[in-house]
């Protein structure tokens, strides 16, 4: 089973919250993703979308599958690096504040019949 797959690296989100969107579309066929991407409130459901349509997209312009057959095999939300940021504090001390990262990677497949 050939799969076309897309990444977005480093994006600036918290990998624990991109998992509770990503948990939902996994196995499912990529129309019903995309609805329940489109009415999910949450930010990481906006940068898993653009993912899900490039996977889509090079699904069909690089192996010429059927858009109306296909469905998510894999759907991955791994943690990328931190973004150190210092904050100032009393008596001329910093406290680090630490921002995450993630890499989202989403694999699509046509449906065997």
């Amino acid at each position: 089973m050939r799969e076309a797959i897309a990444r977005a690296r480093f994006v600036r989100m918290s990998p624990l919250k991109a998992r509770l969107v990503i948990n939902e579309i996994r196995g499912k066929p990529v129309a019903e993703a995309r609805q329940i991407l489109a009415l999910s409130p949450q930010k990481a459901s906006r940068f898993i979308r653009k993912v899900l349509d490039s996977a889509v997209a090079n699904a069909q312009h690089n192996f010429e599958m059927d858009v109306d057959r296909l469905f998510v095999v894999r759907a991955v939300v791994d943690e990328g690096p931190r973004v150190r940021r210092l904050n100032p504090r009393a008596f001329g001390r910093a406290d680090i504040v630490r921002r995450a990262m993630a890499h989202i990677t989403v694999a699509v497949a046509e449906k065997e019949e």
